[in-house]
């Protein structure tokens, strides 16, 4: 099922909100922009993932909460938080 840039937002917000032990109201949204990826893990695979070597497209979201900027990449298909506590996660 695909979704839109603007649910990728929101399943970002809940999940940082959710690590983190804050309320989604805590979380903001810095930026979110167009980018490529190196892979089709979007450049966050996880430990053991063999991921397709070509360039993807997604977006870019940074998130701030208590303290901290947090970087979630996306594209239709799938949401990744990008070097959190050193490892990446897939939602």
């Amino acid at each position: 099922m695909k979704m839109s840039k603007q649910e990728a937002v929101e399943k970002a917000k809940a999940d940082l909100a959710r690590r983190l032990g804050v309320s989604a109201d805590e979380v903001s949204e810095q930026s979110v922009e167009e980018a490529e990826f190196p892979d089709m893990a979007l450049g966050a695979g996880v430990e053991g993932e063999m991921s397709g070597q070509m360039l993807t497209p997604g977006w870019r979201i940074r998130l701030s909460a208590a303290g901290g900027t947090h970087e979630y990449r996306a594209n239709e298909r799938q949401i990744r938080l990008h070097n959190f506590e050193g490892s990446n996660y897939r939602l």
